[in-house]
């Protein structure tokens, strides 16, 4: 869930490095790269940049419900990309149980530490951990309280499954990211729904107002089996981005600012998700198959066809 860091445009008269974006100043006529990376070692730069965006674009266009598999499958295939894909591709949420509140909680690596994981209910590790990262004081209350928030959220818009909050520090502000997933199965439709939400909040104005910056990455994947029709999948990811200035109050505090960016982000991915997914796929069966036959579809093309020509005629 991770974005990738931003390319810094350099000011006029300077140069950016095509592979390994340091700015290049001219001396003389003569390009010259402050990195001191010779030309060898920025075709290689080229190489595996050229493998991670053919890697990372074979990776959208395979079913998110097989992306562990086929991640593994990947970085065997080309161990030198294994750092850029675990930290570029999002992975589906796996669910564990604390074992202090006996309540589910979802798994990412914002809440790992080596191969402890933390509970926001109770903040331990499990397998226990005793220099485990947590947040400041400050922090975990705001994180227990937005996990009561979200759990409320998702129980409205979801009915069940699972989501769980986690914050960290920051220099000059904090960070989180709510999680939430919803699977389902039956004889007849599986399917499940992975939205992972990271926002980056930097406080100002001596915490009166904030800058929030939202990515958000939803996971969708369904499963139908019906006797006249067999067995279709359907699945896709979208990733979007928005950021937002805010005023901070108590009547008007980080959760509330949060909160309705994430659920303004999730109504309109939603809408995307069902016109892409949902009706390109509809129009495409559609237009493969005709539910009148030839004959009468024939006909009608004629009556058309002499009504365009007494027309063109008048």
């Amino acid at each position: 869930p991770r974005p990738r860091p931003r390319k810094i445009i350099p000011s006029s008269g300077c140069v950016l490095c095509r592979w390994c974006c340091v700015v290049r100043v001219c001396c003389g006529g003569v390009y010259v790269c402050r990195s001191g990376a010779s030309s060898q070692e920025h075709r290689e730069m080229a190489d595996h940049d050229q493998k991670l965006d053919c890697a990372l674009d074979l990776m959208r266009r395979l079913p998110p419900q097989h992306i562990e598999k086929n991640l593994s499958d990947l970085i065997d295939l080309v161990p030198s990309l294994c750092e850029d894909l675990l930290s570029s591709v999002d992975q589906p949420l796996k669910i564990a149980r604390d074992k202090d509140t006996g309540k589910d909680y979802l798994l990412c690596d914002y809440n790992r530490d080596g191969d402890s994981y933390r509970s926001p209910w109770s903040n331990k590790y499990d397998p226990p951990l005793s220099d485990g990262a947590v947040p400041s004081e400050r922090l975990r209350r705001l994180e227990v309280e937005a996990n009561h928030a979200f759990d409320t959220y998702r129980d409205l818009y979801f009915e069940s499954g699972v989501c769980s909050v986690y914050m960290w520090d920051l220099d000059h502000g904090f960070a989180g990211v709510v999680l939430i997933k919803k699977s389902g199965d039956t004889d007849k439709i599986k399917g499940c729904w992975d939205s992972i939400h990271v926002v980056e909040v930097q406080e100002k104005a001596q915490g009166r107002s904030a800058h929030y910056k939202l990515t958000s990455t939803v996971m969708l994947w369904l499963q139908t089996t019906k006797v006249g029709s067999g067995t279709m999948n359907l699945g896709g990811s979208l990733t979007r981005q928005s950021e937002n200035d805010s005023s901070v109050s108590d009547a008007q505090p980080h959760i509330a600012n949060i909160g309705r960016m994430v659920e303004d982000m999730e109504n309109k991915m939603r809408q995307t998700l069902n016109e892409i997914y949902f009706g390109k796929t509809k129009d495409i069966v559609n237009d493969l198959r005709s539910v009148s036959d030839l004959k009468h579809k024939d006909r009608q093309m004629k009556i058309a066809s002499e009504l365009k020509q007494r027309m063109q005629s008048h």
